[in-house]
């Protein structure tokens, strides 16, 4: 009986990912949680671990497709303790006669039957022998499978239809899924690459060099009119540009393709534009007292590694604000006319990444005090930077914070992360004359900057819930002694 390990939920609103990297061949021996394959979300790029533990008997995705949830990655054999010993390397054929020891057959002849199995998997390197990928969608009955099948690489390109079939097999490159992003962040076919490691490995230096060959090649084509890639000068570079540098009238560029997440950001972001009737409502907060107990209390956290912040005030007002107020937390249901009131409030904060923003989430972040949510957001933070944070941090959002002010700024007109119905930007504090009773004293104001969905959140409701926020910045107590 085999087990079909298939895509996991990826989070609200996202039903696909490109696979940039496939981990294991079939043949190869997995545990529960090995890595199966590196697949780029909507959000962040994520490898995806095997639920269960046994042989591969079939990959199912190619680098470079595109799969949605639910369909399947692998097909696993179950099998026992003794599954682990199989692998493509010479050394691990030496250990297939203890299993077959193992079943009771006293015949050495026995062992030598399996070999035919595990012959395919050095298969795989030459050319020749991917060309049964090609009938993977036949083979497998996914439906979904064939909406990724790579055709208009075909249809585009008759003539070099065997060369991009020898190609296609990203896989079988001998490089790791750092070299491989890489690749593609400067534009470079990393089949194309000829690498100089370990066993034919490619390095950064590899890459670095097509790079280099290629940029002058076109700095010597760069005075040939024949090589502006535009029909008139009153173009400008498009989409349709090829990929890496050019040069028209006005000088050179250079044309990237657009990362997945980069590309599900636009599409949001316009989605949200043309969907959601969105209102901004701006105010200040006076932040003083909140800040004079920051740096009475930031040396006794920095001795704990986490730096005390402005955010984790900022996060609880939030989500006590919001508990006092459901439909700021609320989603809207158009196609249903419904209102949908969620009991748990998770507070989505905005983190800058190169690769574009990435919403971690911390979860029930009402009943959480300020200690553990400058501790969480610290974790949050450390790892979607350094890419190590899972799907589920990802998942089950109800209102979000964008810290503009850890970068500069004051106010600004946020864009809700739909299906969400409001978002709460922060600027940066700054100190400025304030009427305090008949007095003008100076005092460290934060400029707040709230944006909701106006079909379903009145205007009052926003004030109503801003100020309540902003009662809590301005008297941190009731934050710290709130439950």
């Amino acid at each position: 009986m085999t087990i079909e390990i298939k895509v996991p939920a990826l989070g609200d609103g996202i039903e696909s990912g490109d696979v940039l990297d496939v981990l294991v061949s079939e043949g190869d021996s997995v545990a529960i949680d090995t890595g199966l394959i590196e697949l780029e979300t909507d959000k962040a790029t994520v490898t995806v671990p095997s639920t269960a533990a046994g042989k591969v008997v079939k990959v199912h995705v190619k680098a470079g497709q595109t799969v949605p949830v639910g369909s399947v990655i692998v097909t696993l054999e179950p099998v026992g303790s003794e599954a682990a010993t199989p692998t493509s390397d010479p050394p691990g054929l030496a250990k297939v006669p203890p299993p077959q020891a193992a079943s009771a057959n006293e015949p050495v002849k026995a062992p030598v039957a399996p070999t035919p199995a595990i012959t395919p998997t050095p298969a795989i390197t030459p050319t020749p022998a991917m060309t049964p990928t090609p009938a993977v969608p036949a083979v497998t009955p996914v439906a979904p499978a064939p909406i990724v099948e790579p055709v208009p690489a075909k249809v585009a390109a008759p003539a070099q239809t065997a060369a991009v079939v020898a190609a296609t097999d990203l896989a079988s490159v001998p490089a790791g899924p750092a070299m491989r992003r890489f690749a593609r962040e400067v534009g470079v076919d990393i089949r194309m690459v000829r690498g100089s490691g370990s066993h034919g490995r490619i390095t950064r230096e590899d890459i670095l060099a097509v790079v280099r060959s290629e940029t002058s090649r076109l700095a010597g084509l760069e005075s040939r009119p024949a090589m502006i890639p535009f029909a008139s000068p009153a173009t400008t570079p498009s989409d349709a540009a090829p990929l890496g540098r050019g040069n028209n009238q006005y000088g050179s560029f250079r044309v990237e393709k657009m990362s997945k997440i980069r590309a599900t950001i636009a599409q949001k972001m316009h989605d949200s534009w043309i969907t959601v009737p969105r209102v901004t409502n701006f105010d200040d907060a006076d932040v003083t007292d909140l800040d004079y107990i920051r740096q009475n209390n930031k040396k006794d956290y920095e001795a704990r590694g986490i730096k005390l912040t402005t955010l984790p005030f900022l996060i609880k007002a939030v989500a006590m604000s919001l508990k006092a107020h459901p439909i700021i937390n609320a989603t809207i249901d158009m196609q249903n006319n419904q209102i949908i009131y969620k009991d748990y409030i998770n507070v989505g904060v905005a983190v800058d990444t190169e690769r574009g923003l990435v919403v971690p989430n911390i979860c029930n972040a009402d009943k959480l005090a300020i200690p553990d949510i400058a501790r969480k957001l610290h974790e949050l933070a450390e790892n979607v930077r350094a890419g190590k944070f899972t799907v589920d941090d990802l998942r089950g959002g109800t209102f979000t914070i964008s810290n503009l002010g850890a970068i500069g700024g004051t106010y600004s007109t946020p864009i809700i992360n739909v299906p969400e119905t409001a978002i709460l930007l922060a600027g940066r504090a700054r100190r400025m004359p304030v009427v305090v009773g008949d007095q003008v004293v100076i005092r460290l104001m934060m400029p707040l900057s709230l944006s909701y969905d106006h079909r379903l959140i009145d205007g009052a409701a926003a004030a109503r819930f801003l100020n309540d926020v902003i009662g809590y910045l301005e008297a941190p107590s009731r934050l710290l002694l709130a439950l």
